[in-house]
């Protein structure tokens, strides 16, 4: 992917070596909540229950946020730069849907930080808050890819970053807020199959992206879209399951199979289409 010699997103927070107070959070959305579900997954334990146990004894000083700068280091100029990818995109993007397009912030830390959506660590993963419109990330996620899900590429990191970006245009668009209001009239199951087309529909998105980036500056290079689709198929639910528990339980997706995580993706590439991500229509 070439990055190198692009602007740096002004909306990124460095909060690295630096936290907040513990509150009480849920799970949240996106590729993030797959790590609770891993540990929950390996112990046979409510997710919830392994969220609060991450949580106790956490509790540390607040300090002010740097921005990312030309001296920072590399990864978080590289998530800086594929924030302003986004950024760029989504904003022509919504300019011809006759919308305005507001960029979330990005917030990068270590450990633990705050969040209008709870108490965030890095054991829950890269997620979304939609409460204050913000993409939490910390980057020691991306050495986790490669350990530990063999996902390896400049391209399948930028892959996640989008993919949370694809939240915060569901969002704005009001899809996240239609999905959520029907929780309560919904059985478990029946939510969990919501909860799978949200997050197929945020992998179309990041699609969607990359398929607009590369028409805009030719970002792509040989084996990108091959590093997305890996990323893609590493965090299926079925891949997943059979990996901590030995079966797979499709009542208990929330984020789709890995068959489907690549196809939604590869046809926002390819189609570059927002108006043909309807996975809410396109699956039963």
């Amino acid at each position: 992917m070439r990055w190198q010699n692009r602007r740096l997103s002004d909306n990124v927070e460095d909060r690295r070596g630096s936290g907040g107070g513990m509150r009480t959070v849920g799970i949240g959305g996106g590729i993030g909540g797959i790590i609770i579900i891993v540990l929950a997954l390996l112990f046979n334990r409510n997710p919830q229950q392994v969220l609060q146990q991450v949580q106790q004894g956490a509790g540390t000083t607040d300090q002010p946020a740097e921005r990312v700068t030309a001296n920072s280091d590399e990864t978080a100029r590289f998530a800086s730069s594929v924030l302003g990818f986004t950024e760029d995109v989504w904003e022509q993007q919504f300019s011809n849907m006759n919308k305005t397009y507001t960029p979330p912030k990005m917030v990068i830390f270590s450990d633990a930080t705050e969040s209008a959506c709870g108490y965030a660590q890095s054991a829950m993963g890269p997620f979304y808050c939609p409460a204050d419109d913000k993409v939490y990330l910390d980057l020691t996620f991306f050495n986790e890819m490669k350990e530990r899900f063999n996902v390896v590429g400049d391209f399948a990191m930028a892959y996640v970053i989008a993919h949370e970006v694809g939240h915060h245009v569901q969002n704005l668009l009001g899809i996240s807020r239609k999905v959520q209001a029907m929780r309560s009239q919904l059985s478990e199951t029946e939510y969990n199959k919501l909860s799978v087309k949200l997050e197929l529909q945020a992998d179309f998105f990041a699609g969607v992206w990359a398929h607009h980036a590369q028409q805009m500056e030719q970002t792509l290079e040989a084996g990108d879209i091959e590093e997305a689709l890996n990323a893609a198929s590493a965090v299926g639910d079925d891949k997943l399951q059979e990996a901590t528990q030995g079966r797979v339980v499709p009542d208990a997706f929330t984020h789709g199979t890995s068959a489907q995580r690549m196809f939604w993706f590869k046809k926002g590439f390819d189609t570059g289409d927002i108006k043909q991500g309807d996975t809410f229509s396109a699956i039963n």
